[in-house]
């Protein structure tokens, strides 16, 4: 998934840890062949070379996976969308842009963008999307999903507690040897070197984007990597999100979906959902919160 994977256990002895670690990456492996957009032999390739030709078969889980992804499609009135992937990269974030893409090629770059257009049928378990050139990608949540598994897996295995960390999306378990909650710092967007909050993270998942490395600038207006794809402009405003939630996969969706939305109508969406809260930080320092979150903070 081009994405670091930490994976703690707490176990009676050094070799059981490490068989049951060796388990959650075989999890993470076998998630990454079903969802990836560069396997050829994967479901989702498949799904995308078939674009505006005909429905593709997939296995229920990749199947349930897209639904799942269409209602928070939904839900977030298109901020999140796995067709994404049908967007051209005209946004460049190596330092060589210099120029501000015309409204017309951004409007382009999305013509292929919308969740409307992935037809799914639930008797034959297909997945039919609509305009030739269309295709789906898992950028946004599969990192979240794999978490999500490998937890699960563990806990099957009877591991009492652990940590899946997938390049800052941390699905938790359990409690630490010393009987302590597990508890995450939230890092300072305005000094990275620095955290500005802690917090414990019970039997739930915890997701972090940042958009405070990725970004140009012009005319003085930072716009970051996390790109609109309703309309093919970049997010602009906010420097970190923080999602908490029961699973990771939903707790990443959100967390974009949270830049793209802005930090208004993001925290009204939050605030409509059960057990699930945020902490939004604006490109000027200032923190926002969802209603029933409290932060130890360490200092901005």
């Amino acid at each position: 998934m081009g994405s670091k994977f930490e994976i703690t256990v707490v176990a009676n002895d050094s070799i059981k840890g490490v068989h049951y670690i060796s388990m959650a990456v075989e999890e993470i492996t076998r998630i990454e062949k079903l969802i990836s957009s560069w396997d050829h032999n994967s479901e989702t390739w498949a799904v995308n070379t078939a674009a505006g030709k005909n429905p593709v078969k997939v296995s229920k889980e990749l199947y349930d996976l897209i639904e799942r992804s269409l209602k928070l499609s939904r839900l977030t009135d298109g901020a999140f969308d796995i067709s994404y992937a049908s967007m051209d990269r005209i946004w460049k974030y190596d330092g060589s842009m210099k120029i501000m893409p015309s409204d017309k090629k951004i409007k382009a770059s999305v013509s292929k963008v919308g969740f409307q257009n992935i037809i799914l049928n639930e008797q034959e378990t297909s997945v039919f999307l609509k305009l030739p050139g269309m295709k789906i990608g898992f950028g946004a949540i599969g990192k979240g999903y794999a978490a999500d598994k490998a937890k699960s897996l563990l806990m099957q295995m009877g591991v009492s507690a652990g940590i899946v960390n997938a390049s800052g999306d941390m699905s938790t378990w359990g409690k630490q040897p010393d009987g302590s909650d597990w508890k995450v710092a939230l890092t300072n967007p305005m000094d990275k070197t620095k955290g500005f909050g802690l917090l414990p993270v019970v039997d739930k998942a915890v997701v972090t984007s940042g958009n405070y490395e990725k970004y140009v600038l012009f005319d003085g207006k930072r716009y970051a990597h996390i790109i609109d794809p309703r309309t093919g402009y970049p997010s602009t405003g906010i420097l970190s999100v923080t999602v908490f939630a029961p699973k990771a996969e939903l707790a990443d969706a959100l967390a974009t979906s949270v830049f793209v939305m802005g930090k208004e109508i993001g925290l009204d969406r939050i605030n409509q959902l059960p057990n699930v809260e945020c902490i939004i930080i604006d490109d000027k320092g200032a923190v926002y919160k969802s209603k029933n979150i409290a932060i130890n903070t360490l200092g901005l």
